[in-house]
């Protein structure tokens, strides 16, 4: 069998891009793509997938990241009533909730990201802040608004790091600077996500899934962004990447 790189699962986000075409289109941020790429994977996308499809497809890749997103988790999926300036996806919601967990299960590489990080805290039961900028003592998460790009993704408040974790091990330290770039965030934790990071106001922005058999980590943060040029985010990121390798690797010589 000719040797492929591994192969990464990204869900596509669903939008009406054009008013005039009420089908809308699958969507994915390059940014995502490019670091997945950069770092010696292929990028996957199974547009029209959906949960039931998720036992199926999952063999066919060597681990998942789950995106951010404008989007937010559905407040149903959290026993939370929803805002009336939320953007939704369901079809994301649909499909993020069951690939979680069967990704889990089935011991494939997941990495999760902003939304990511949300989606893997309610598809294990946990629960979301909704304005996390509204809660007394909290910061304001959310990058500034009309800003460049370079502006929204620069590095604005430490987190804390847990000694001894991986994280503080890809970072050479338990305190490291990040971007931030959300309004929601992690009120109650799931079952099994262990918190290894958090800001300075105490908010989780860091998890790893105790008990997984291989890398199952999620970041509120976006180390996708210039990650070359950042260690942390490219320790980060070359982990993930090993994982998938790795679990690639091993379905490889099931075959022999």
């Amino acid at each position: 069998m000719a040797k492929h790189k591994p192969l990464v699962w990204l869900p596509a986000c669903h939008r009406h891009l054009d008013l005039s075409d009420p089908g809308g289109y699958s969507v994915l941020a390059d940014r995502y793509a490019l670091a997945v790429t950069e770092v010696g994977m292929q990028p996957v996308l199974f547009p029209m997938a959906g949960a039931e499809d998720v036992p199926d497809l999952l063999p066919l890749v060597d681990g998942v990241l789950l995106t951010g997103s404008p989007s937010n988790v559905e407040a149903s999926h959290f026993g939370a009533e929803p805002l009336d300036t939320d953007l939704l996806d369901p079809r994301r919601d649909a499909l993020t909730m069951a690939l979680v967990r069967v990704a889990l299960g089935e011991g494939v590489p997941i990495f999760g990201v902003c939304r990511g990080l949300q989606e893997m805290n309610v598809a294990l039961g946990g629960s979301l802040y909704q304005r996390v900028h509204e809660l007394e003592g909290m910061l304001d998460h959310r990058e500034p608004e009309g800003a460049s790009l370079d502006v929204q993704f620069a590095e604005r408040h430490d987190v804390l790091l847990e000694p001894g974790s991986e994280f503080a091990r890809w970072a050479g330290g338990t305190r490291v600077r990040v971007n931030s770039l959300h309004g929601q965030g992690i009120k109650e934790l799931g079952r099994k996500l262990v918190a290894e990071a958090r800001s300075p106001d105490g908010l989780v922005e860091g998890v790893r899934i105790a008990g997984a058999r291989t890398f199952a980590y999620a970041v509120q943060w976006h180390p996708e962004w210039r990650h070359a040029e950042n260690r942390f985010y490219e320790r980060t990121l070359r982990a993930f990447a090993q994982a998938c390798e790795d679990h690639r690797l091993v379905k490889e010589e099931a075959l022999v």
